[in-house]
């Protein structure tokens, strides 16, 4: 074999190490998902950066939905190590990781977070129920005038309840691959559409499609996944409303506020004690089979898990952040700690 063979045979077997070997091709961990939860694993990647001998891991807000898509797309230093998610993995994204490979998945809750429904402090706060939020945000909508559905006629607040402000409706909120969308539909749209007679004579697919399917109008505005963006747009229009993460909401009091829906405004008060009716659970899901390939994973989960970032008196819980209570995080914690694969039984 002459040298220019052996060099190409050679620079050919560094080659697939690179491409098969992440502990080669990757020395930090990469965290794809939420946006909602993306401040609170941006802290604690921070942290974990700056105190131990692990580079900092890589966050990417790119939702819930395409989160879990990139993660269950494999194994390999090619897809994520970690997904944040603003709910729980669905059956069919479970299947889709055990599908391709990703059979080790650990599951994590982290806490919970209200979601927030705000405007501008320039502003008089709104006073909101979800029937109301529903009304001005479902593409159809129960005929004012007569039987049936019709599409959303409704242009102002004051044409749904007359003791609403007569300002144009505008919302900006998530697009359908955020996990907080799709906890408000469920926890808002679905829960407003059942006190409408036209509503509850549907049934099956027809019934959730017109509890949950948003209006195409321009009157709720997409926003993507950057809720700062969200924050900046009230800023600029007093008279809008946006939907986001209740973190973001405390992380800037100086310039919105929380509407009150059926008379309860988002805190960390309200959230904790289950009396503000938007709430959901927060995770992030890690592969096992990339621990100990990946430099770091474990002792990431172990920052995460610690007491001094998800506790009560934690910095995760300065940022917004609502706390498990104590037997429920030992639980997850010590499924953490064993690296445990989730079921969803």
């Amino acid at each position: 074999m002459n040298k220019s063979t052996l060099l190409s045979t050679s620079l050919l077997s560094a080659g697939l190490m690179l491409s098969t070997s992440p502990a080669f091709a990757r020395d930090s961990i990469s965290v794809v998902g939420s946006s909602t939860v993306y401040p609170f694993a941006t802290v604690v990647a921070e942290r974990f950066g700056r105190t131990t001998n692990f580079a900092t891991p890589k966050i990417e807000s790119t939702g819930s939905g395409g989160g879990l898509k990139l993660f269950c797309s494999g194994i390999g230093v090619e897809t994520p190590d970690i997904t944040n998610s603003s709910r729980r993995i669905k059956e069919s994204e479970l299947q889709m990781c055990t599908d391709n490979g990703v059979t080790d998945v650990v599951e994590v809750l982290i806490g919970y977070d209200g979601i927030a429904v705000a405007n501008s402090v320039e502003a008089t706060p709104f006073e909101l129920s979800p029937e109301t939020l529903f009304l001005a945000l479902a593409r159809e909508v129960p005929n004012p005038d007569g039987d049936g559905l019709v599409s959303n006629p409704y242009t102002s607040w004051a044409q749904i309840d007359e003791s609403m402000p007569d300002t144009e409706i505008e919302i900006l909120g998530p697009p359908p691959t955020s996990g907080t969308r799709d906890a408000f539909v469920e926890l808002v749209m679905e829960v407003g559409c059942e006190s409408f007679e036209a509503i509850e004579a549907l049934e099956g697919d027809a019934k959730k499609g017109a509890c949950a399917t948003m209006r195409e109008d321009g009157r709720y505005i997409e926003a993507g996944e950057n809720d700062n963006l969200i924050v900046q747009k009230l800023e600029a229009n007093p008279d809008a409303l946006g939907i986001f993460g209740f973190s973001f909401l405390d992380q800037n009091s100086d310039k919105v506020q929380s509407s009150t829906i059926n008379g309860v405004t988002a805190t960390f008060e309200t959230i904790s004690d289950g009396s503000y009716p938007v709430s959901r659970p927060l995770y992030f899901y890690a592969k096992g089979q990339h621990v100990g390939t990946v430099p770091g994973i474990a002792e990431y989960l172990a920052e995460f898990t610690s007491e001094g970032a998800w506790g009560e008196d934690g910095y995760l819980a300065d940022k917004g952040m609502i706390p498990l209570d104590d037997e429920k995080r030992a639980e997850v914690k010590g499924a953490v700690d064993s690296l445990t694969p989730m079921s969803l039984n």
